[in-house]
């Protein structure tokens, strides 16, 4: 038994050693080798001003993250912040890594975007209590006490593309939903969605699979879709590489002319597919560096002692090729 406290104890060791480690990278990365931080914005408080903010996101891989952490970076140039990236690539471990590190590091604040809506709990709960300050972006966090949450007002979103895709199948027939039900702002997209499907009597929604917000994954889980409901008549994908995996897998069946999709994001792939007329016939648009910029100024206002609301909503749009086509003409 003694023995095994001692190996516990080391293994505890060696963790808070590896984390201090991590730590000790992050800081240096985040001074850029001897670059000189930008001067700080004389309209910002000098409390605000040179503060350090940790961003714990969801992936960098995916065109709405890229321009939100345009807009962060932007944003915290102005506000004279130092601003440290961390990207989770949809890993749960991984990200709360990334968070512990942040709370030894002692950032001034945090800005995450969960992998895991409930499982991103308990570690923002522990950078609370540490004294920093969380706001989560575009995802929340189930049960977590954050300042502040920025996102896209999803449920309208969902409802936007759930009203056009009724009326483009004239009312009635079966729909489905290439999912993602970890997070909480697909499931508000969801919700918003099944919403507007409800106003429709002779419109079912037959199935959902989880399509896990990747292209690759919701190509398979649309495949299956398609074969098990030969009688399909629309779905909804929650983001737009799930559209573009759906998009993918429709036409590999050739079920292009019968099944209509929506999408979510407004990304320039998903604009280009929509144009072309494809099966893709709508997006509802968010807007990234809109979220990243509120998310930075609630930051300077909540470290200057300013009162930030719970929630910052985003406003949504509702694009297809009839109004891309307009917007192009301009």
């Amino acid at each position: 038994m003694r023995a095994q406290r001692h190996r516990d104890g080391e293994m505890y060791m060696g963790r808070r050693i590896a984390l201090a480690m991590a730590a000790l990278a992050i800081v240096w990365q985040a001074t850029g080798c001897g670059r000189p931080n930008p001067p700080a914005d004389s309209s910002v408080p000098a409390v605000s001003a040179g503060k350090t903010i940790g961003a714990a996101l969801l992936t960098q891989t995916h065109v709405f993250y890229q321009d939100m952490v345009s807009a962060l970076q932007e944003e915290c140039r102005k506000h004279g912040f130092k601003l440290i990236l961390q990207y989770a690539d949809f890993d749960s471990s991984k990200q709360n890594n990334h968070i512990e590190t942040f709370v030894i590091q002692k950032v001034d604040a945090l800005i995450v975007a969960p992998n895991d809506s409930a499982g991103i709990a308990p570690v923002i709960a522990d950078a609370r209590a540490k004294g920093i300050p969380v706001f989560t972006v575009d995802i929340a966090a189930h049960g977590a006490n954050v300042v502040s949450h920025i996102a896209s007002d999803n449920v309208m979103g969902g409802e936007l593309v759930g009203e056009y895709l009724a009326k483009a199948m004239g009312g009635k027939g079966k729909v489905a939903i290439v999912d993602h039900p970890a997070v909480a702002s697909v499931q508000d997209r969801v919700a918003g969605f099944e919403k507007a499907i409800a106003r429709y009597p002779d419109i079912r929604i037959v199935q959902k699979v989880p399509g896990e917000g990747q292209r690759d994954k919701a190509f398979r889980a649309a495949q299956d879709l398609v074969q098990a409901n030969p009688d399909l008549n629309g779905i909804f994908a929650i983001n737009d590489d799930s559209a573009l995996g759906t998009l993918a897998a429709v036409e590999a069946a050739g079920a292009q002319n019968r099944i209509i999709i929506v999408g979510y994001d407004g990304t320039p792939e998903a604009r280009e597919a929509i144009l072309k007329g494809t099966a893709l016939k709508a997006d509802t648009v968010q807007h990234p560096k809109e979220i990243g910029r509120q998310a930075i100024q609630a930051i300077a206002a909540y470290l200057a002692g300013k009162p930030v609301p719970p929630v910052i909503p985003v406003k949504v749009d509702i694009i297809d090729q009839a109004s891309l086509k307009a917007e192009s003409s301009k």
